[in-house]
């Protein structure tokens, strides 16, 4: 019985690969993504609704927020524009919105809608720093990183969830919330890393094309850095990032690339 439950997983999972729109790589992708940002939708204004929302109207921080992600959700499509492929937003209301928190993090869910903790901005201490953290966070869900990873929990969840039973909300909060928030422990840590890479790569990307210097990703990941200390991570194979000295190395490798879209702006 347990061989045939195996053998019924490993058959849908075949199945329920994509091939990515722009990096070529096969993805897990077990819910539909229109599905996926009507579900983000929810869980984001659920989110907002119980969070600390700093007002962009009267607070230099929230206006610039939106403004940096603009410009950067203004670069992602007209990347995909050059190549054809804005179908790959389709669906796609952008929103940002900075909330008081101490965390210092950020994150974007299908569908456009991103956070920022105000606790990251003592990290980023400028715009272009920001840039490259969004630029970061965005990738992560046009290019299906949250797809995938919200996947592997429907796989976690059990086998119900994958071939379209209806879950409800409290366990569509609970698989967000261990996409988003906290660690769903050491499953499918490879490709997890994997997804870190590519947000990185394609993050400078943006951050260059929307006119901030992607050069700022080495400074910022080395406060990172600093800011957690020595012993503040788990070694690499125990976490889904990549070691912060390995993420600034692949960055250095990404940099000619990035640095061929630089066309800084006036501000």
């Amino acid at each position: 019985m347990k061989n045939l439950i195996l053998l019924f997983s490993v058959t849908i999972m075949m199945a329920a690969c994509t091939t990515n729109a722009v990096t070529g790589r096969k993805q897990l992708s077990l819910v539909p993504e229109e599905q996926l940002q009507a579900d983000a939708v929810q869980q984001y204004q659920s989110f907002l609704s119980q969070s600390k929302v700093v007002s962009s109207s009267n607070n230099r921080d929230a206006e610039m927020v939106k403004r940096v992600g603009s410009r950067i959700a203004n670069a992602i499509t007209s990347y995909y524009g050059s190549q054809g492929k804005t179908d790959v937003l389709n669906g796609y209301k952008w929103e940002f919105n900075l909330v008081d928190s101490k965390d210092a993090n950020a994150w974007c869910m299908p569908g456009g809608k991103v956070v920022v903790y105000t606790g990251l901005l003592p990290i980023t201490q400028n715009e272009a720093a920001l840039a490259v953290v969004l630029g970061h966070e965005i990738t992560h869900a046009v290019a299906k990183h949250s797809n995938e990873s919200i996947s592997k929990q429907y796989l976690l969840q059990g086998i119900g969830g994958i071939v379209g039973a209806s879950i409800g909300n409290e366990q569509k909060a609970s698989i967000f919330n261990n996409v988003f928030g906290l660690s769903s422990g050491v499953y499918g840590l490879k490709n997890s890393r994997n997804n870190e890479y590519e947000a990185d790569h394609f993050g400078l990307i943006f951050c260059a094309m929307a006119g901030y210097n992607p050069n700022e990703a080495i400074t910022f990941w080395n406060r990172m850095a600093s800011a957690k200390g020595e012993n503040g991570a788990p070694p690499e194979f125990l976490s889904t990032h990549p070691s912060d000295a390995n993420r600034i190395s692949r960055l250095k490798g990404y940099m000619p690339e990035a640095l061929s879209y630089y066309k800084p702006v006036k501000r």
